[in-house]
């Protein structure tokens, strides 16, 4: 991971919750929401909430006494996030990053996360904070991308980013959110940060939007790649928006597109 594929500003946080959110996240917040309430947590942590998906999904479920506490390294997607949520007082907000958790030991019951362990530089010591910050028992639940060819528009928008900038691909897709995949360290590195129970599973669902356009604008306008495109070349987003438009439309039409998503959900008790 590049230390650019943590920089979530400008315009991304916007065009991600009104693209990502709908078109890859929403399912699996609505997942992660449902497993993280079936556990009736009183006190929980979520890192790298990004903008907000599954804090939309969770609070409506938690306890009225239930105190949640919202965390994100990036300032702008925290703050996108806290205008998107209704009022409520069990919430609060907070930047923090997963590598050094502004929090006492043995303070939560429950610690979530969506997407986001793929962007921490060092996983295993995020990990020891999210234990350290667990009451013994507690649940650490989180989910990462398969691997990209699991994902198939994801997949496809890289190949044709490739054919826009031969000599020099923008890879941040590949690389860092699904750049994170193979079960055998993420259950290695989670023991060894001295978590029991883990629990991997890998859960298909489906990408769905209105037009090819749409997935081509979330993903080159929504995402990382925005800032990757512009670094080679600013004068050609449009460019590289119309072949990825043109690559999904090849294979899935120009109507209604759908195609599979892949990722991991991870379980662990402290």
């Amino acid at each position: 991971m590049l230390e650019t594929d943590k920089l979530f500003a400008g315009s991304i946080p916007e065009n991600y919750d009104r693209h990502m959110v709908p078109l890859i996240f929403a399912p699996y917040a609505a997942d992660l929401a449902r497993r993280a309430a079936a556990l009736s947590p009183g006190a929980v942590l979520e890192i790298a909430a990004g903008t907000g998906a599954v804090t939309r999904a969770l609070a409506p479920k938690l306890g009225p006494d239930a105190h949640y506490v919202v965390t994100d390294l990036n300032p702008p997607m925290l703050d996108y996030a806290a205008s998107r949520q209704p009022p409520d007082s069990r919430i609060s907000w907070r930047q923090a990053d997963a590598l050094a958790l502004p929090f006492g030991d043995a303070a939560f019951d429950l610690v979530c996360c969506q997407f986001g362990a793929m962007f921490f530089p060092d996983r295993p010591a995020a990990y020891r904070q999210a234990r350290r910050v667990l009451r013994p028992g507690g649940h650490f639940l989180f989910s990462v991308w398969d691997r990209i060819e699991e994902n198939v528009f994801a997949d496809e928008v890289t190949r044709a980013l490739a054919r826009i900038f031969p000599d020099d691909p923008p890879r941040f897709l590949a690389r860092t959110p699904h750049g994170y995949h193979d079960v055998g360290v993420i259950r290695g590195e989670l023991e060894g940060a001295g978590f029991s129970a883990v629990a991997i599973e890998t859960q298909a669902e489906e990408s769905r939007a209105p037009s090819p356009r749409l997935v081509a604008v979330a993903y080159c306008q929504g995402t990382l790649l925005l800032s990757e495109i512009e670094a080679r070349d600013a004068g050609k987003l449009g460019v590289a928006v119309a072949a990825a438009e043109a690559a999904i439309a090849d294979r899935h039409g120009s109507g209604a597109v759908a195609a599979k998503i892949q990722a991991h959900v991870i379980s662990a008790v402290a």
